[in-house]
């Protein structure tokens, strides 16, 4: 995982520790089973799962989560495993169509909007934001006018992360209260650049939401009405969702955990309003929605080749694990050869990764405690993504 993307999940959560939300639920103290769901899978799919199987149980026993789920595509169709609860009270099994928080997944979504932007000729990916946006960075050396839109998209803009300086106070004050993407950029532009635009690499959830304003300035829309009609329709993505300031999650899902301390009970968090992470981070998704969008984005039905070829070329994060960032979609090496595309995500409640690789490879898996014990759940999470994708086999068609 990059490290400053649990700082959303951090700061609330010491709200969470601090007494303002739901109430204190028991652990898992169940014995953590996995089930499995194929869909036009071969007979010896199963002996194929055995470490992902290893791997989900890992993840509801040692690291604590309530429960797990990776949903893995390729040429012999889609495959369901499962492990652990949904729900610490009912006991209730992770349902195989699980919608969840996305976090950070979200930004992918974001990317391609303002990519097809590109494509139309109503964006310019080297322009500054000064162009779209006037006035609105600027404060302690941010400065609009020498940032490009490439570099929001690519963390290399050098504008701090507003996640970093989130007060908590404000998720005590109320979990459902609406927070404005203005608003939260703002606390981000009150701290100086961590480095020159263009000069150096770091995370900034705060470029993303400036990239949301801008899809809204350039087309009069919201960016989850634009995601909508561009991404989600299109693609028949009808477990995905820009939910804008509603806490609910539609359709069936785990409920989402925190663990304040290490030794405190579990807490549900699962409602809360999304407009904190917005453009950054706000969406829900299932894992069937995020294998189709990842392999239909890679495959060139989303993005003109132009606009493909500028998100996936990347640049160095600094990652000792290889990972490169691209414009909402990073690579990383897999044991097993090769590249494969997608990005992580931090939602309170929820930890997800995704990836796909060119020849139609897609896992993505989800956990329903976040942020996790410790860094060994992220570990073990990419491990099951590259798990299944090195036990894929090449798809030809969607």
């Amino acid at each position: 995982m990059i490290k400053h993307k649990r700082a959303l999940v951090g700061a609330l959560t010491l709200a969470v520790a601090l007494g303002v939300t739901a109430a204190a639920l028991p652990g898992n103290a169940a014995e953590a089973t996995t089930t499995e769901v194929t869909a036009g899978a071969s007979s010896n799919a199963a002996a194929d799962d055995a470490r992902l199987r290893e791997l989900l149980q890992r993840l509801t026993t040692v690291d604590g989560a309530p429960g797990a789920l990776v949903e893995m595509r390729d040429r012999r169709g889609s495959t369901v495993l499962t492990s652990g609860v949904a729900d610490v009270k009912s006991q209730a099994p992770v349902h195989r169509d699980s919608r969840f928080r996305i976090g950070s997944m979200t930004k992918t979504f974001t990317a391609t909007t303002v990519l097809q932007l590109v494509g139309e000729h109503r964006v310019d990916l080297d322009a500054r934001v000064e162009r779209y946006l006037p006035g609105v960075v600027r404060g302690h050396g941010n400065d609009g006018r020498a940032i490009t839109i490439r570099q929001l998209l690519q963390h290399n803009s050098g504008l701090p992360d507003f996640l970093d300086y989130f007060n908590p106070q404000e998720a005590l004050k109320d979990p459902l209260a609406h927070h404005d993407p203005l608003d939260l950029v703002n606390i981000a532009l009150a701290h100086p650049p961590t480095f020159k635009p263009g000069t150096d690499w770091s995370y900034s959830s705060t470029g993303y939401l400036l990239a949301g304003m801008i899809i809204e300035k350039v087309t009069g829309n919201t960016y989850g009405e634009e995601i909508q009609r561009r991404i989600i329709e299109p693609l028949g993505l009808r477990e995905t969702s820009v939910p804008g300031d509603a806490s609910a999650i539609p359709g069936p899902h785990p409920r989402g955990y925190v663990r304040p301390g290490d030794d405190a009970p579990l807490m549900d968090i699962t409602r809360i309003n999304p407009s904190v992470g917005g453009a950054a981070g706000g969406m829900i998704s299932s894992g069937t929605d995020v294998n189709r969008f990842l392999g239909a984005l890679v495959r060139g039905k989303l993005l003109h080749p132009a606009q493909l070829k500028e998100m996936m070329t990347t640049r160095p994060t600094g990652s000792s694990d290889g990972r490169a960032y691209g414009l909402g979609l990073e690579s990383k090496p897999l044991p097993c050869g090769g590249l494969y595309w997608g990005h992580t995500g931090d939602f309170l409640g929820y930890e997800t990764a995704a990836g796909t690789t060119i020849d139609g490879r897609q896992a993505t898996v989800m956990v329903n405690l976040g942020p996790g014990s410790s860094d060994a759940q992220s570990d073990d999470i990419q491990a099951a993504v590259q798990t299944a994708l090195c036990e894929a086999h090449p798809s030809v068609s969607e």
